[in-house]
């Protein structure tokens, strides 16, 4: 998993309340088990006109050429509802996403987003309103290190529980965790294997 620690960027809002995991990305593009070339497909319905061919929608703000390379997504409440599906992480991780600022997030979402390495921060709706006026030159800067955004010259602090922060300080996903215990498990396999041996 990439480690996030401080990342600099800029930013996009979409100040939309109980935006759902199907609107995030559409079920017809789940059939694959990648992680990867899902991009493409996020918030789908509202970046296209047509699918085929595929015809942007020019009002939907990811559209807008100043805000293409946007890193940093700042969203109304309750974000990612619905079904569980862990594509949406990697749809947003894929355009090219590493924060996601929102007043709250559904509970399967918040944990499929840290352990693919994108920061879910909550931050209040007033902090929130002022980050969506930011000119689409302003640089954020989201530092897990401190646990702050800053931009603009003021400072939006945040919370996450310890166990998260380091995890994605160090880049460290449930199979790094586990591998850190290698020596072990293989000697415990051994004796297993040992113990039950046939004869």
């Amino acid at each position: 998993m990439r480690a996030f620690t401080v990342h600099i960027g800029k930013s996009v809002a979409i100040m939309e309340d109980n935006i759902n995991t199907d609107q995030i990305l559409p079920s017809a593009y789940l059939n694959r088990i990648e992680k990867t070339g899902y991009g493409e497909f996020l918030f789908d319905n509202w970046r296209y006109l047509s699918k085929d061919p595929r015809l942007d929608n020019p009002d939907f703000i990811l559209n807008h050429p100043d805000r293409k390379d946007a890193s940093i997504l700042v969203v109304g409440d309750n974000f990612a509802g619905g079904s569980s599906r862990e594509h949406a992480v990697w749809a947003l991780n894929d355009y090219g996403f590493r924060a996601v600022i929102a007043g709250g997030f559904s509970d399967i979402f918040y944990m499929n987003s840290l352990k693919n390495g994108l920061l879910a921060l909550t931050l209040p709706l007033a902090d929130r309103q002022e980050l969506a006026q930011l000119a689409s030159d302003e640089a954020v800067t989201v530092d897990l290190e401190e646990q702050v955004v800053r931009a603009a010259g003021k400072s939006y602090a945040f919370s996450i529980e310890d166990e998260w922060r380091q995890k994605l300080l160090g880049g460290i996903d449930d199979i790094t965790e586990t591998m850190a215990y290698e020596d072990l498990i293989l000697a415990y396999e051994e004796k297993w294997n040992d113990f039950y041996a046939f004869k």
